[in-house]
Order: structure tokens, then sequence, then C-alpha cells
């Protein structure tokens, strides 16, 4: 007898990192309670192609079967799989935007950035549900659409943010964080970063402050994390070499458990990222005792409180300073930033709410 269950189909173009978290754990929960999933992905490689053909690699992979629900973040271009396959047209169609590409930083303006943003419009165009993991990424994403459309040479297409307006919500992206033990801090202060090592986190402001902590001999250490590539912004090595004896941990950690054991040891984790539409890594470091120091931009005015934000790299060097001469007031005091948002169990049923 054929299953009665609803069908669901869980799509991951870029299966790695966040997306692969947020898939699998919506995957694991539909489970639970009894739904019927089916899970298409592609690896987490080469994410330019996944944007331009992941819907083509998709065409023949995806099963023919009656879909009432289908869950896709916005690395696929829905509207192209829906022209591919007809034959999914009549689920109710959600896309996940972990970023978006209106106004993800280019350094230089190219045909092809065009189709990934006209990509992205179009999927919501196409969608029943548009979820954003948060109100900045939204709001950036809609108020970017028109000036982005006047990119064409020709035609003006009216009304596409209010017709994604009023199908968009704001779903905080789950953060999960082992219970681990207490440990007892001590010593200088340990600064983390834990970002990926690409421009768009600007590891040049940085590192600047460092430098100049280092040449006044204030005293700290430093655990630089995250996922490196084979054209690592300079300032990396040069770092590396400039600040070696401040160096506990250099590069990126293989287990998910060495990664939480450093966040769990350090005092202050920063971000000066130019490019950020949730802060999954700043978060994790927040849940597990960092203080956490955010540039007044981007998505971090609306997760972390006033005391956790600066406005200028020369306030970041000075409020680093304080923290290394006072290390241990930092450790006795932690900003309240409201942390249960981000958990599950407080997203949970809204996330089983986009399937009924």
């Amino acid at each position: 007898m054929e299953s009665t269950k609803p069908k669901i189909l869980l799509i991951e173009p870029f299966y790695g990192g966040s997306h692969k978290q947020l898939i699998d754990k919506i995957n694991d929960t539909l489970v639970t309670v009894g739904m019927e999933t089916h899970l298409a992905t592609l690896t987490a490689k080469k994410w330019h192609w996944r944007a331009r053909v992941s819907a083509l690699i998709l065409w023949e992979q995806i099963p023919y079967l009656e879909f009432e629900y289908i869950f896709t973040s916005s690395v696929l271009s829905l509207a192209e799989l829906m022209g591919l396959r007809p034959d999914l047209g009549k689920a109710k169609k959600i896309v996940y935007f972990h970023e978006n590409q209106l106004v993800y930083p280019v350094r230089e303006k190219k045909e092809r950035d065009f189709q990934y943003g006209y990509n992205q419009i179009t999927t919501c165009l196409v969608a029943d549900a548009v979820v954003f993991n948060s109100e900045y990424n939204m709001q950036s994403f809609l108020h970017a659409i028109v000036p982005f459309l006047k990119l064409m040479p020709d035609y003006r297409i009216k009304n596409i943010p209010e017709n994604i307006s009023k199908k968009s919500i704001v779903l905080y992206f789950p953060i999960e964080v082992p219970k681990l033990p207490p440990f007892e801090k001590n010593g200088p202060l340990h600064i983390v970063w834990n970002h990926r090592w690409e421009h768009d986190k600007n590891p040049n402001d940085f590192f600047s402050a460092l430098f100049e902590l280092s040449d006044e001999k204030f005293e700290f250490r430093l655990s630089v994390l995250g996922e490196s590539y084979a054209d690592n912004p300079p300032i990396f090595q040069e770092a590396k070499e400039k600040l070696s004896e401040h160096v506990f941990r250099w590069g990126y950690l293989e287990t998910k458990a060495e990664y939480f054991d450093t966040l769990l040891r350090g005092d202050v984790v920063i971000s000066t990222a130019v490019h950020e539409f949730f802060g999954v890594s700043m978060l994790e470091a927040a849940n597990l005792g960092c203080y956490p120091l955010c540039p007044n931009r981007l998505v971090y005015p609306e997760i972390f409180p006033k005391e956790c934000i600066y406005n200028t790299p020369n306030q970041l060097a000075k409020t680093l300073k304080r923290f290394c001469k006072f290390p241990d007031t930092i450790r006795k005091y932690r900003p309240d930033c409201h942390l249960d948002r981000f958990s599950w169990s407080t997203l949970r049923m809204k996330y089983l709410g986009l399937f009924s």
C-alpha cells in the first residue's frame, strides 16, 4: 500500500557547512514527526557552478513522486527547476536564504554577477514562501531589488519587491553547541577569530588591531580558526609571522570537538566582516562563553546588544587594550545576548509550521 504520509523534497545544492547543518536538522525533525522525506543534495564545491547549473544536475536526480512540499536553499535556481520539472509545480515551494546575492560585496562588476541575483529574484517569484535567516538579510534583499534590476538596459518591471515581501518571513538559523563543562580561564586574554579566510571577512582590520596590541607590548593569546583556501589574503601569512609568540591555535580544526574546545577556552571573539547575513560562528562562540565584539553594520546590531558593538577599527583596538589589561573582568561578566532565540528548542515548531 502506498504511504499516505506527506512527501517532502529537501534540496541543498551546496551540501556543506551551515547549509548542510540546516537541511540535516530539518530532515531529522520531519522524519521524527512522521513525514516522508527525500533529500537531494550536491557536494559543497565550486559554489558559482552550483548556483549556475544545479537545476540541470538535479533535473534527472529528483524522483518522479507527488511531493507536497519542496524546501531548498536559494543557491538553487528554483524557477529553472520548475521549467525543467513541471511535475513539481503543484508542491508548496519554500526557499531559504542563508545569504543574498543582491548586496554581496564584489571587487569587480562583471556581467556574470547579475545572473546570481537575477536567479534569486525569479526563485522568490515562483516560491510560495520565502524564508530569510535574519531581518537584515530580508530587508537588504527587498530594498536592493529595484536598483539591481535597473542594471538592465531597458524595460522596468514593477511590483517585484511587493510580491516577494508579502510571502517573506524571518526564521533564524538554529545554533547548536555541545554542553561542555566550564573551563577555568586564567592568564592573558585569549582572542578568537573563527571565520573564513576571505576578503569579505575583512581580516586586515582584525590583524591591524592585533599588530597594534603586539607593538605596544600587550599580552594576549590568539586562535585564528576557520576555513582557508589556496588564494588566502596575504595578511594571514604576515600575521602568522608577526604574531607567532601569541598563537595558541592557527588554522582550520578538523573536528568539531577541537573547534568547540578552543571556543570554550576563548575570552573574546571578534568580527570585522563587511559581509554577514547571520553570523553562525559568532553565535557559536558566544554560546560557549566568548565575549562578542562586532562592527556596527550588517546583521550584528540585530543579534547582539550595544555593548558588543564597536563603531570604528580604532574603537575595536581601544576595547581590546582594555580587555588585555583586565581580562578577569570580562571573564566574570557576560553580556545578555538572548541566545535562546537561536536554539532549536525555540525554533523547532516554527520550522515545522512551514510544512503544514
